[in-house]
């Protein structure tokens, strides 16, 4: 069995910064294959670059992108992004949802009405009820920070 060699460290510092590209092998521009100050690895260095090369001198986008491993609609992001933000605007985002998307505006109306009902009721004690009336399955947890949310949300509007 063959082992494998100690992992790259940049690699690892790229992919802990999400900043991995996923696919450098498409990466075809001269510079990142003549040159080891650029980095296909680098998705940002590999945006910034494409999008430099379009707005600094003037190269097609089409022709560009193709070369730097995007489609045109990738490079307009890209360019957009970097208008917006800089080069913090390239970095890729987080994955996943950004708030509690399982627990809509009705279920959380609805968690609202069974507490006031009943004060003894805790909220880890509706996740079973949640999910046997919306069939929704969420974390005891999901449930009291979004009930905060709300509460929260509501006071202010008074």
């Amino acid at each position: 069995m063959a082992r494998r060699g100690a992992p790259d460290p940049k690699e690892t510092a790229l992919a802990g910064a999400r900043c991995l590209n996923p696919r450098p092998e498409s990466v075809r521009d001269p510079a990142f294959l003549a040159s080891e100050f650029f980095d296909a690895r680098d998705v940002v260095q590999v945006k910034y670059e494409m999008v430099r090369r379009v707005e600094a001198e003037g190269a097609p986008v089409t022709a560009t992108a193709a070369a730097f491993g995007y489609s045109r609609p990738a490079y307009y992001q890209a360019a957009a992004a970097v208008q917006e933000s800089g080069l913090e605007g390239l970095v890729p985002g987080k994955p996943g949802p950004r708030s509690g998307h399982k627990l809509t505006e009705e279920i959380l109306a609805w968690a609202e009405e069974r507490l006031a009902a009943d004060p003894a009721l805790r909220a880890a004690q509706l996740v079973p009820l949640i999910e046997e009336s919306f069939g929704v399955h969420v974390h005891p947890r999901s449930v009291e920070k979004a009930l905060a949310r709300r509460r929260e949300r509501h006071s202010k509007s008074r």
